[in-house]
């Protein structure tokens, strides 16, 4: 038998080619939720709402994506920071206001 037949190589099946992780829906949602309350940080009720929404999606995709094995976990890291800085920066101007407000009323 001659060391170089292609019987040799034939015994042993070729792989399927590996697809890539399934993309976490919820990690798309945490990151277009996250850039709709930086686009509407001026209406500050709804951009706390969409901020606080972004923060649950992207904590549940997070922790989806650990166990599933799943692709997307730029997409929520980044919905979780686009979420996390709006809702930080009206918490901050509230209690800049609260501080101002109690300053004019002991004034």
């Amino acid at each position: 038998m001659d060391p170089y037949s292609s019987q040799q190589f034939n015994q042993f099946q070729q792989m399927p080619p590996m697809q890539p992780p399934r993309t976490n829906g919820k990690a798309i949602a945490a990151l277009v939720l996250g850039i709709l309350s930086i686009v509407t940080i001026v209406s500050i009720w709804l951009s706390i709402i969409l901020g606080i929404l972004a923060i649950i999606f992207a904590s549940l995709a997070l922790r989806d994506i650990k166990r599933r094995y799943e692709g997307g976990r730029g997409l929520a890291i980044a919905g979780l920071v686009c979420g996390i800085i709006p809702t930080v920066i009206i918490g901050f101007l509230f209690l800049i206001g609260i501080a101002f407000g109690i300053a004019l009323i002991n004034s």
